[in-house]
């Protein structure tokens, strides 16, 4: 453990040539400003800059978080597709407590995007044309409708796939009954730009009353 520690102490943080970032200059809405960085990172050849961190909690406080993909950004929210309706942590605290936290992180970029809000579930339709447009094997697995559940060995595991990529071959049209796309709609944004010299830049969105967005800069 004292190896690990000292381990940790030597990793390099802000490596490289990072952005800068004139909050002045960010734009009248979160939606807006995360694009434009969301484009950046896609240029800048971050992987997986869709990736986000998903946390929740249910009726008793409990968090739980798990690592899903963007589907879509707009002024209404962030949204991200799931199985809700079957046993995961995740379907059991939507169900409890609809309200979550998004994260991205950019590591090359020292960029972080906080986004935490209540979330809604969209239509069916909505939910079938997400679950119709994901790749086969997704499609497969997410027909099982057995997440977080105990399983005996891989094995198992295999053999349901297959059944299920057999289901699908015969029945292209096929969705699971739980799928659903879910929108976070956003009660405040934070935007954090890294800095060597950790002078890091925070701007924080957050919505009004009135519905409105209003800026504040926070100490790093």
């Amino acid at each position: 453990m004292d190896d690990l520690r000292q381990l940790l102490r030597k990793l390099e943080v802000f490596a490289g040539e990072l952005p800068t970032f004139n909050p002045g200059e960010a734009p009248d809405t979160p939606a807006e400003l995360f694009v434009d960085w969301f484009h950046h990172a896609v240029l800048a050849g971050v992987r997986e800059p869709h990736a986000m961190t998903l946390a929740t909690a249910g009726a008793g406080g409990d968090p739980s978080a798990r690592v899903l993909i963007l589907k879509a950004v707009s002024e209404a929210g962030w949204q991200f597709a799931a199985d809700t309706d079957g046993p995961s942590t995740k379907a059991r605290d939507l169900a409890e407590r609809p309200y979550a936290a998004l994260t991205f992180y950019w590591s090359p970029l020292a960029r972080q995007v906080r986004v935490r809000g209540p979330v809604v579930r969209e239509d069916a339709a909505s939910g079938a044309a997400d679950f119709r447009a994901r790749g086969a094997g997704a499609r497969a697995e997410a027909l099982l409708g057995r997440q977080s559940q105990p399983l005996a060995d891989l094995a198992e595991r295999d053999a349901a796939v297959r059944e299920s990529a057999a289901r699908l071959a015969a029945e292209p049209d096929l969705v699971a009954p739980g799928w659903a796309l879910h929108t976070v709609r956003p009660e405040s944004v934070e935007f954090w730009q890294g800095d060597k010299d950790r002078r890091h830049t925070r701007l924080t969105y957050l919505r009004t009353a009135a519905g409105k967005w209003e800026r504040r800069l926070l100490w790093p």
